[in-house]
């Protein structure tokens, strides 16, 4: 809706000021807001939607809808937030898109529901063989989910790796203080924090981290939130 006042934006090398209504028809969206009419019951925003696409699933749609226990007679200001979370789920993987935007999908649901919508995810991902665009402040969804991972802080890009690559080769050090003073060193890490008692590090690969610790740190593998927690923090020496 609107207008680029300069640059370009390319989606499966298509144009969005030119092919727009070919771009639309390949995405799916789950995020805020999602425009559906309050007062409408489920079933007739199915069926307002559905004719926009002509790859409109309606055997998957009921497949989800019954998976979810889904009640179409309800109108949409009736629903839970994890409810009105299913169903924008359910009409955004029912077109059968080749990619799926989601814009912090799972905040404010509940374990259980959370885990549900992203087994789902996953398995429609491998079924139908679509990419996920997957925003997300919550870090367990991404260790379950995501195969690259891209932060961002303060609109600069921080790091940008597979998940299982930098799961397996970045490294968290361990030590006393005086292992962290040194100025070279202090350059190979990509976070640092310190106490009185000792300090912690983040670094690049477990091999850089025993070229400069040897036998004087311990060393362990970051989950995501801990890398996350190092490049968002300032380095502390």
């Amino acid at each position: 809706m609107l207008r680029l006042d300069t640059g370009e934006i390319k989606i499966d090398g298509l144009s969005t000021t030119t092919d727009a209504e070919k771009i639309k028809a390949k995405i799916g969206y789950v995020g805020e807001p999602t425009g559906y009419p309050e007062e409408s019951q489920l079933k007739h925003i199915k069926k307002m939607i559905a004719p926009f696409y002509e790859t409109w699933d309606e055997t998957l749609f009921k497949k989800y809808v019954k998976h979810f226990k889904v009640n179409l007679d309800k109108k949409y200001e009736a629903l839970s937030t994890g409810q009105k979370k299913q169903f924008d789920l359910i009409m955004a993987l029912s077109h059968k898109p080749e990619l799926i935007i989601l814009d912090e999908p799972t905040a404010g649901l509940d374990p259980i529901v959370r885990n549900e919508m992203l087994e789902v995810l996953m398995t429609h991902m491998q079924d139908e063989k679509v990419s996920i665009f997957y925003s997300t402040h919550i870090t367990s969804d991404l260790e379950k989910t995501c195969d690259y991972l891209v932060y961002i802080q303060n609109g600069k890009i921080r790091l940008q790796a597979e998940k299982d690559k930098l799961l397996s080769e970045y490294c968290i050090v361990k030590g006393p203080k005086k292992l962290f003073e040194d100025k070279e060193i202090q350059r190979e890490m990509l976070g640092i924090k310190q106490t009185s008692l000792g300090g912690e590090a983040l670094v690049r690969s477990h091999q850089l981290a025993r070229e400069l610790f040897g036998e004087e740190a311990t060393y362990c593998r970051p989950n995501i939130e801990e890398v996350m927690l190092f490049l968002a923090g300032e380095r502390r020496v």
